[in-house]
C-alpha cells in the first residue's frame, strides 16, 4: 500500500532530527509543526529543510518546521501516533543504564545553560504568550468566521433583503460563536495554568472569576481604590494572564506546606480564597488600567499617523511573523475587541499578506520559465489569499530576498489605504485576507477590500519592477535543471 505524502514527510521530518528518540514532545499551529528536541546535535538543519513539503525551518526554544496549512495537522498526528502519544504529551524515553543516564543529563544541564545564556527575556515571553493562545487559533478561526456570518445575516435583515425567518439561524450561529467569546478568559486561564505549572482546573476559576457570575447592578462589587463597582471583564485578557500567574506561584507555596493526607482538600481552598481575592479587588483594577492605556495608545498612533503609521505597521508584520513575534499581538487583539468591539490593527497588518500575494503573481509572471518556482507559487498561493503566508514565505519570498522586501512594501501600501481610510476594525481574530472579510465592522467591507487591492498591487508594482532576481528567471524543470538556451 502507498503511504500518503503526510505520512512520507513525517518519516523525513524525523530521519533529520534524530528520530523519535529525539523528541521530548510535539504541538503544531496553523502551519507549523513544533518539535521539542532532546538534543540538537542529532538534527541536521540543512537537510531537513531540503525535504520535500518543508517549507521553511525556524530554531528557536522550539524546532518549528512549516509544511503548510492542513498538511500540519495530519503531520503531527502521524508523528505522534508513531510515538504512541498525543499532541503534547512527553515522548517515552528508552530503558538506559545509570551510566548513560548521568552523561546524557549533563549534555542537558550543559545544553540548558547554553540556551538559557543566548535565550532574552523576549524570547521567553513570546514562547510563553505562543504557547497558550495557538492551541486556541483554531477556534478563533472557527467561531470568529460563523459570528461572521450571523454578522452579515444581521446586516441584511436590518436592511430588509431578508425576513424574520433567518431569525432562528442567526441565534444559533451567535450560540456557537459565544461558546468561545463569552467564556475566553477561561480557556486562557485553562491554558496559562498549564504554561505557569499550576493546576488547569483552577487557572479556568481565576480566568472565570472575571466574569463576576452572580454580580448585579443591585449587589456590585466596588472598586476598592475608586469607589466605582466593577465591571465584568475588567483587565480582560490581560487580568487573566496575571491572576494565573500569581495563582502558580501561591499554589505552589501552599503545597509546600501542606501536609500530604490533606493536600488535595486544603491546597486549592487556599489557592482560590486568595488568589480570588487578589484577582477581585487588585489584579482587575489594575489590568482595567493597563489594558484601557494599551487600547488608547494603539487607537491614537493609527489616528495621529494615519497613512504613515498604517504603512510602517504593515510593512513590519512580515518580519514578526517570520520570527515568530506576532504571537504577542494576540492578547492586544482580544483586547481591543473586548473594550471597543473591534480590533483596529487586525486590518493594517492583514495587508503584509496581502502585498506577499501580490509579490508572488508578480514572480510568477515574470519567472514563468522556471518550473520549480512557479509550481511551489501555485501550491501556496491559494492559502496565501486566505491568509495565511507561511507557505509564501518560506516557500517563496524569503528564499529569493529581494521579493520579501518588495512584499513587504506592498503590505505597507496597504496599511497606508487602511489606516488612512480609518475606522476599519475586525469584530474577530481570524485568518487575514479575503477570509477577514466576513469579520470587518458594518460598513466597512469596501474599505478594507481597497487596502487588499492596493496592498495587491503594490506588492505586484515593487516586486515587478524592482525585487526579482535574475536568477530566478533562469528557466528549469520541476526538478530544477537548467535548460539550454536554443
Amino acid at each position: 500500500m502507498t503511504e500518503s505524502k503526510e505520512v512520507r514527510l513525517a518519516h523525513d521530518i524525523y530521519a533529520q532530527i534524530g528520530g523519535k528518540e529525539n523528541v521530548d514532545k510535539i504541538i503544531h499551529c496553523m502551519t507549523r509543526v513544533r518539535i521539542s528536541i532532546n538534543d540538537y546535535s542529532k538534527v541536521d538543519i540543512d537537510a531537513l529543510k531540503n525535504v520535500p513539503g518543508v517549507l521553511g525551518v525556524i530554531e528557536d526554544d522550539t524546532l518549528q518546521v512549516v509544511v503548510g496549512p492542513g498538511t500540519v495537522n495530519k503531520v503531527a498526528a502521524e508523528m505522534v501516533r508513531e510515538a504512541g502519544v498525543k499532541l503534547g504529551e512527553p515522548f517515552p524515553r528508552k530503558n538506559k543504564s545509570n551510566k548513560e543516564m548521568v552523561e546524557e543529563r549533563a549534555k542537558e544541564m550543559q545544553a540548558a545553560t547554553k540556551a538559557k545564556q543566548k535565550k532574552s527575556k523576549l524570547r521567553s515571553v513570546l514562547k510563553t504568550i505562543a504557547n497558550i493562545f495557538v492551541p486556541l487559533i483554531p477556534a478563533f478561526v472557527g467561531a470568529g468566521l460563523i459570528g461572521g456570518i450571523a454578522s452579515v445575516l444581521t446586516n441584511l435583515q436590518t436592511a430588509g433583503d431578508i425576513g424574520d425567518s433567518w431569525t432562528q439561524l442567526i441565534l444559533i450561529l451567535n450560540v456557537i460563536k459565544n461558546a468561545l467569546f463569552a467564556y475566553l478568559s477561561i480557556y486562557v486561564g485553562i491554558n496559562a495554568a498549564n504554561e505557569f505549572g499550576a493546576t488547569p482546573g483552577l487557572g479556568g476559576i481565576i480566568g472565570g472569576t472575571i466574569l463576576l457570575t452572580g454580580m448585579t447592578p443591585e449587589a456590585p462589587i466596588t472598586n476598592i481604590f475608586n469607589g466605582d463597582p466593577l465591571v465584568a471583564n475588567q483587565g480582560g485578557i490581560i487580568g487573566v494572564l496575571i491572576g494565573v500567574w500569581v495563582l502558580s506561584i501561591v499554589e505552589r507555596n501552599v503545597r509546600k506546606i501542606v501536609p500530604n493526607s490533606i493536600d488535595i482538600i486544603v491546597t486549592p481552598t487556599i489557592t482560590l480564597l486568595i488568589v480570588g481575592l487578589l484577582t477581585i479587588f487588585i489584579i482587575m483594577p489594575f489590568a482595567g488600567v493597563v489594558s484601557s492605556g494599551l487600547v488608547g495608545v494603539i487607537t491614537s498612533v493609527l489616528d495621529i499617523g494615519g497613512p504613515f503609521a498604517g504603512f510602517v505597521l504593515g510593512a513590519c508584520f512580515l518580519p514578526m511573523v517570520m520570527l515568530g513575534l506576532h504571537q504577542v499581538l494576540t492578547p492586544i487583539h482580544i483586547e481591543m475587541i473586548t473594550t471597543t468591539g473591534v480590533t483596529l490593527l487586525l486590518p493594517v497588518l492583514a495587508m503584509a499578506g496581502a502585498g506577499q500575494v501580490g509579490a508572488a503573481v508578480a514572480l510568477w509572471i515574470k519567472c514563468r520559465r522556471n518550473k520549480q518556482l512557479t509550481n511551489m507559487i501555485k501550491g501556496a498561493l491559494p492559502v496565501g489569499f486566505l491568509g495565511i503566508g507561511e507557505p509564501l514565505i518560506y516557500g517563496v519570498t524569503l528564499p529569493l530576498g529581494k521579493p520579501f522586501f518588495t512584499a513587504c512594501l506592498g503590505g505597507g501600501v496597504g496599511g497606508a489605504v487602511i489606516a488612512g481610510i480609518g475606522g476599519i476594525g475586525a469584530q474577530a481574530i481570524g485568518p487575514s485576507g479575503v477570509s477577514l472579510i466576513p469579520l470587518i465592522n458594518s460598513g466597512h467591507v469596501v474599505h478594507y477590500m481597497l487596502g487588499l487591492v492596493a496592498a495587491y498591487i503594490g506588492g505586484f508594482v515593487f516586486t515587478y519592477l524592482f525585487g526579482t532576481p535574475k536568477s530566478a528567471m533562469e528557466p528549469t524543470t520541476l526538478e530544477g535543471d537548467v535548460k539550454l538556451e536554443k
